[in-house]
């Protein structure tokens, strides 16, 4: 809870477990840092339609950047969690925190 004691708001884009998955996982890599996707996909153990559906909702909210490019005649994605998506799971991490620390005790 809050100081003020509301339960804190946990952000729905990040909160499906799939996006969390990502979100964690991106957070991982250091600030400039990015995965390539077919990368992503193999550690999550996602397909790629999934993994491309939570990415675009992601991206939708500012979370991730996807970079598209070529490597010699072969296209290559890339993606990057922002900083936006950085604050975002931060922001996103106490919530869940103040959540389980007061579970107990209030009901």
């Amino acid at each position: 809870m809050s100081p003020d004691g509301a339960v804190p708001e946990l952000d729905p884009v990040i909160h499906a477990q799939a996006r969390l998955r990502v979100v964690a996982t991106l957070n991982t890599l250091g600030e400039r840092d990015e995965i390539a996707f077919p990368s992503l996909k193999d550690l999550l153990g996602m397909t790629a339609g999934n993994l491309s559906v939570h990415l675009t909702k992601l991206e939708d909210a500012g979370y991730v950047r996807i970079t598209k490019t070529h490597k010699g005649r072969t296209p290559v994605t890339y993606v990057a969690l922002t900083r936006r998506g950085r604050l975002a799971f931060e922001d996103y991490t106490k919530a869940i925190r103040a959540l389980l620390d007061n579970a107990g005790g209030t009901l």
